[in-house]
C-alpha cells in the first residue's frame, strides 16, 4: 500500500521526491522489477495461450511478447515456454510432490513454478535468478507458496528425467494407433530440439554443400546439421542455395519427379514444397489463404531465384482455369507429426481437432480431384500422426472416386508401407536424428 506523504521538515524544502509507487504527477508506477522479469511474464502468457486457449505457440508469440524491448527477451520467452511444454508432465509431477493440496492446472502459482523450475532443471539458469524474476508475477499468499515449493524442490537435488513423459492422452492415443515402441521413440524425440534439415536447390551439389556446411546427407539434395545453428548466418543462405525443410516434408514434392507441365501446390505456405517444385522445373501455381504466410513464400522465392505464381485464396471457393498435370495437396492438419519442433501440439491436438481437420481435408481432396487431367498425378500429404488424417482419409477418397487409384511408392524412401504409401514415425532414422511424422500417398487419375 502506498504510504501518504509526511509533513516536510520545518524550515527546509522537502526533497524526498514523490511517494513510493507514484511519479511526480501522482501516477501509479509498477515497482522496479529484476531484469528479465518481463521475459518470464511473456513466457507465462505464451503457456496460457497454448494450454488454456488452445493457440499454436508460434501464433501466440507476437501478442505475448509485444511489450518486450528486443529480440533476446523475445527469444528467451519462447525458449522458456517451449522447454516447459517439452517437460510439462514431469514438471507438474515435481510440483505435486511438494504441495499438500494439488494446485489447479490453471493456477498462476503452478505456471510460475513451471517456468522457474524448467529454467533451473533444463536451461541452466541459476536458482536465484529463476525465482527472483518469477516472484514479481505472483501476488499475495501464492508468492510465499511459490518460493517455498521452489526452494523445497531445488534444494532436494532432484533432476528431471532424461527422457520426458508424454501427456497421458497423447500417449494413449499413439499407443493405440502405433504401439509402445512408437510412444517410447516419441518420448526420446521430444527430449531435445531436432537437427536442422536443408533442401538444396541443386541436388547435384549435395556432396559439395555437405562438406561446406559440415553436415551429413541422408538423401540427394539434403544436408542435415546439428540443432542450434543460426540459419541466416550459414553459408549459402544469401545466395539461395538451400532452404530449411525437414527431410520427411521434402518427400511429397520429390515423388512428383522432374517438371512435366503445370502443377498446383495447394496449401503452399510457407513454401518449401513450392521451391522444390520450381527447382525441379515445374510450372508452379502456389495457393494459400494466409497472406502473411505467403509473404514468407515470396521472400524465399526471391532469395532462391525460383519462380511461381502465388495466389491468395480459399480452396473451398477457388478453382483453376483448366485441369493441370499434377497436384500436391499438403493438406491442413493437426500437425501432431511435427511435435519435435512444436511441442505445443502435444496439448492442443484433441479428437475434436482431428475430426475438424479430417473434414477439411475431405473437402479439399474432393475439389482438387476434379482439377487433375486424366493420367495426371496427385500427391497427398499431412504432417500428422493421426490415421484419420492419413490412411483413413485416402481409403475413403478412393471409395468415393473410382477414377483414381494408388500409384505405389517404391525405392529407398523411409516409411514405405505394404500398400505403397509412406508413413514416417519417430522410430525411424533414430541414429541419424529421426524425422517428422508424415503420411504420404501418390495417386493417379485414370486416363
Amino acid at each position: 500500500m502506498t504510504r501518504p506523504p509526511q509533513s516536510p521538515t520545518r524550515g527546509r524544502p522537502d526533497r524526498r521526491g514523490p511517494p513510493k509507487g507514484e511519479d511526480r504527477r501522482g501516477r501509479q508506477q509498477r515497482p522496479t522489477e529484476p531484469l528479465g522479469t518481463a521475459a518470464r511474464r511473456a513466457a507465462i502468457r505464451l503457456l496460457d495461450a497454448v494450454l488454456r486457449r488452445g493457440e499454436p505457440l508460434e501464433a501466440a508469440l507476437a501478442s505475448a511478447t509485444r511489450s518486450l524491448a528486443g529480440g533476446p527477451d523475445r527469444g528467451l520467452a519462447h525458449a522458456i515456454a517451449a522447454e516447459t511444454l517439452r517437460r510439462l508432465p514431469d514438471l507438474d509431477a515435481l510440483i505435486d510432490s511438494a504441495t499438500k493440496q494439488r494446485l489447479p492446472d490453471d493456477a498462476k502459482a503452478r505456471f510460475a513454478l513451471r517456468i522457474a523450475l524448467v529454467q533451473v532443471l533444463a536451461l541452466g539458469t541459476p536458482p536465484h535468478a529463476a525465482i527472483s524474476t518469477v516472484l514479481p508475477l505472483v501476488d499475495g499468499g501464492p508468492r510465499k507458496l511459490v518460493h517455498g515449493v521452489f526452494s523445497t524442490i531445488t534444494k532436494s537435488g532432484v533432476l528431471l528425467p532424461e527422457i520426458p513423459a508424454l501427456p497421458e492422452a497423447t500417449e494413449q492415443r499413439w499407443e493405440e494407433n502405433w504401439g509402445e515402441e512408437m510412444v517410447e521413440a516419441a518420448a526420446h524425440a521430444i527430449a531435445a530440439p531436432p537437427p536442422l534439415d536443408l533442401t538444396l536447390a541443386d541436388p547435384a551439389a549435395t556432396e559439395e554443400w555437405a562438406e561446406k556446411l559440415g553436415g551429413v546427407s541422408l538423401l540427394p539434395g539434403h544436408v542435415r546439421l546439428p540443432s542450434g545453428n543460426s540459419v541466416m548466418e550459414l553459408q549459402g543462405f544469401d545466395e539461395g542455395a538451400w532452404w530449411v525443410q525437414d527431410i520427411a516434408a521434402s518427400i511429397p514434392a520429390r515423388l512428383l519427379g522432374e517438371g512435366k507441365g503445370k502443377v498446383l501446390d495447394l496449401c503452399a505456405a510457407p513454401g518449401g514444397k513450392t521451391l522444390q517444385l520450381a527447382a525441379a522445373g515445374w510450372d508452379v501455381t502456389a495457393i494459400d489463404q494466409s497472406e502473411q504466410r505467403l509473404g514468407r513464400l515470396n521472400e524465399n522465392l526471391e532469395r532462391t531465384n525460383q519462380t511461381a505464381e502465388v495466389v491468395i485464396a480459399d480452396l473451398r471457393e477457388w478453382a483453376p482455369p483448366e485441369p493441370v498435370d499434377a497436384i500436391l495437396v499438403d493438406a491442413p492438419c493437426s500437425a501432431s507429426g511435427i511435435f519435435r519442433r512444436h511441442p505445443d501440439v502435444l496439448y492442443r491436438v484433441r479428437p475434436a481437432i482431428v475430426a475438424e481437420m479430417a473434414e477439411l481435408q475431405r473437402v479439399i481432396l474432393a475439389r482438387a480431384a476434379d482439377w487433375l487431367k486424366p493420367g495426371g498425378t496427385m500427391v497427398y500429404a499431412t504432417c500428422s500422426l493421426e490415421p484419420e488424417e492419413g490412411e483413413a482419409q485416402i481409403a475413403a477418397f478412393l471409395e468415393q472416386r473410382p477414377d483414381y487409384a494408388l500409384s505405389p511408392i517404391t525405392g529407398e524412401w523411409p516409411g514405405i508401407t505394404e500398400q505403397g504409401t509412406i508413413r514416417t514415425l519417430p522410430t525411424m532414422l533414430a541414429k541419424e536424428g529421426r524425422l517428422d511424422g508424415f503420411f504420404i500417398a501418390r495417386l493417379q487419375r485414370k486416363g
